[in-house]
């Protein structure tokens, strides 16, 4: 990879097509049902139309969900009772095809890749894994910068880089994945940076910890945030201090897709973190974000609300892997079929009101 590869992303996200998402509008309204009936995916399909800039759009078919990994030195504080050799022993399962999100996707229909953008173990070279190690695990922010700089932009473009490759394989829709045992301790870190929310308002449970726990981790987002300062205005500089490489990986992941013009459906909280910073990188890569779910990690709808994305469900879900935004899918895929296949009043004969 080149120093250009993220200049380049941020300089191919182009604004949404105004001319496409007005036909798809008047289309909406033409069509035969009650103007407004369908509610968000009306919203979704135009902006599906914006973003391929064509009315009605393709459908945004085949999809591919992305699972970045890495580890966090922030596990050393005790934020969750998992231990660390989880994330390396769940990327075995997603690749043996054993868990939530296989199954998940197999019902929806997406492919599953996983990314070791970051895992502290050695893994195997084996099919369906990408091989793209930055570093072995983050530092414990508690004490130092997670990343340097130059480690978060280097993650930052491995996530350009897969979704560029995903796209050139054929997908025609993008969606993200993450594993990371304590990765919900720097999701938290990094929403309270970026929106300027207090600590206790962002962190939440993540896989189930209990209240003395829960206090444990609110405590030390606080202590990373009062060591490091993080500037929202400085999204890379956020991400080095406080981020992980899955997030940064997240945020590059995004920006490719927009870059490509693919619409990309985000999971939980982690891919909320991620899309933060993929907004204050590049304001115009939000018009290729569907927010698959409103997970129950309160950073999750926290971040939704400073991004202006509606989730199209609401399953108290708060698994990661992707499984929201892979359950999500066959809405975005819905909603630009709509478009595409139901008639108007004219043609069907149907009088309008």
């Amino acid at each position: 990879m080149t120093g250009d590869v993220l200049r380049d992303a941020i300089g191919a996200i182009a604004a949404p097509d105004e001319a496409a998402r007005a036909a798809a509008r008047e289309r909406q309204a033409s069509l035969t049902k009650p103007p407004g009936s369908l509610g968000v995916l009306e919203d979704v399909s135009v902006q599906l139309a914006g973003l391929a800039g064509q009315c009605p759009p393709p459908l945004p078919e085949p999809a591919a969900v992305a699972i970045f990994a890495a580890d966090h030195g922030v596990h050393a504080q005790g934020v969750t009772a998992w231990p660390q050799e989880v994330t390396a022993q769940m990327v075995a399962n997603f690749l043996a095809g054993g868990a939530v999100i296989n199954a998940l996707a197999a019902q929806t229909g997406a492919a599953v890749v996983v990314v070791d953008v970051g895992v502290t173990a050695d893994l195997p070279a084996v099919p369906g894994l990408l091989a793209r190690k930055v570093r072995a695990g983050t530092r414990d922010m508690t004490v130092a910068p997670a990343m340097t700089r130059d480690e978060a932009r280097r993650a930052v473009e491995v996530g350009i880089e897969v979704a560029r490759e995903l796209v050139a394989a054929g997908n025609r829709c993008l969606l993200t994945g993450d594993m990371g045992v304590a990765n919900t301790t720097a999701s938290a870190a990094l929403i309270a940076a970026l929106t300027g929310a207090a600590a206790e308002r962002v962190t939440g449970r993540g896989a189930g910890i209990d209240d003395a726990t829960l206090r444990r981790k609110v405590a030390v987002v606080e202590r990373a945030l009062d060591l490091h300062r993080p500037d929202a205005a400085d999204p890379v500089g956020a991400l080095a201090a406080v981020g992980g490489l899955e997030h940064a990986a997240l945020a590059g992941f995004l920006l490719g897709a927009a870059a490509h013009r693919i619409p990309v459906v985000l999971d939980g909280v982690i891919a909320c973190s991620a899309a933060l910073v993929a907004a204050a990188l590049a304001p115009g890569s939000t018009a290729a974000m569907i927010a698959g779910h409103r997970s129950v990690e309160p950073g999750a709808a926290i971040a939704l609300r400073a991004l202006g994305l509606t989730p199209l469900v609401d399953l108290d879900l708060r698994l990661g892997e992707g499984s929201g935004a892979v359950l999500a899918l066959p809405l975005v895929q819905a909603a630009a079929r709509v478009l595409r296949d139901v008639v108007t009043f004219d043609a069907a004969g149907v009088a309008d009101k």
